[in-house]
């Protein structure tokens, strides 16, 4: 893999690094990549649109307190969540609410979010993995394989007590910045071999990928998947 700008997890992205070297394929402007804690990110692209990835921000323990209020982000041109577990979709319905955005994901974690009336079907869209999707001028997101589970916890108003639905797949995101410089979000995942063909296949420019060893890589098989 080419360049790894954070491990997400257990070891933390410093606060925000700007990337515009020759894998901008367009050779202008700058992707910057913002670190909110756990797995949650914030791109500014070189087009100046945000993207919001994994948004666990009014809970993490991690989260900067800046952005402990959601509002701070001051706007979300795309918004991605991996998969339904809490510490990774999080703030994610909120937010498509609060910026009237679209919410992107697995398909059988987002219906779920529809049925049970979390989002109404126009905050959402269903793909999966190696499908794509070009929410805005110039930017292209691809679903890639993660090895991890997806359990989504909704707390049920009616009988005051928390239910859990099945979630689908989680997955890890392509995302192509309107350059042409591309960053792998991995999601949570565990150590797989089509690391390997994504890896040679996409040409990711950054890979984000998780640390934690007990529902994630460990330092070992991330630095081993570093290598690939």
């Amino acid at each position: 893999m080419k360049r790894i700008a954070g491990l997400l997890g257990s070891l933390a992205l410093a606060a925000s690094i700007g990337f515009s070297g020759s894998a901008l394929a367009q050779g202008s402007g700058k992707t910057e990549l913002l670190w909110l804690g756990q797995a949650s990110v914030r791109i500014k692209t070189p087009g100046g649109k945000i993207i919001v990835i994994d948004p666990w921000l009014s809970a993490g323990p991690k989260t900067p307190a800046a952005y402990k209020d959601i509002s701070a982000l001051g706007k979300v041109d795309l918004l991605l969540v991996t998969h339904a577990h809490v510490d990774h979709i999080g703030d994610a319905p909120a937010i498509a609410k609060m910026y009237n955005t679209v919410l992107y994901g697995p398909a059988d974690m987002v219906t779920p979010l529809i049925t049970l009336g979390v989002l109404p079907a126009n905050l959402t869209h269903r793909f999966n993995k190696s499908g794509h999707v070009t929410p805005l001028p110039g930017i292209k997101v691809t679903a890639v394989k993660a090895e991890h589970s997806s359990l989504y916890v909704f707390n049920n108003p009616a009988t005051g007590k928390p239910e859990s639905h099945p979630a689908g797949e989680a997955m890890g995101y392509i995302i192509q910045m309107e350059s042409g410089f591309k960053i792998w979000h991995m999601g949570d995942t565990g150590l797989f071999p089509d690391m390997q063909f994504i890896s040679e296949h996409y040409k990711p420019d950054v890979v984000l990928m998780p640390i934690g060893g007990n529902f994630t890589m460990d330092h070992d098989d991330a630095a081993f998947a570093a290598r690939t």
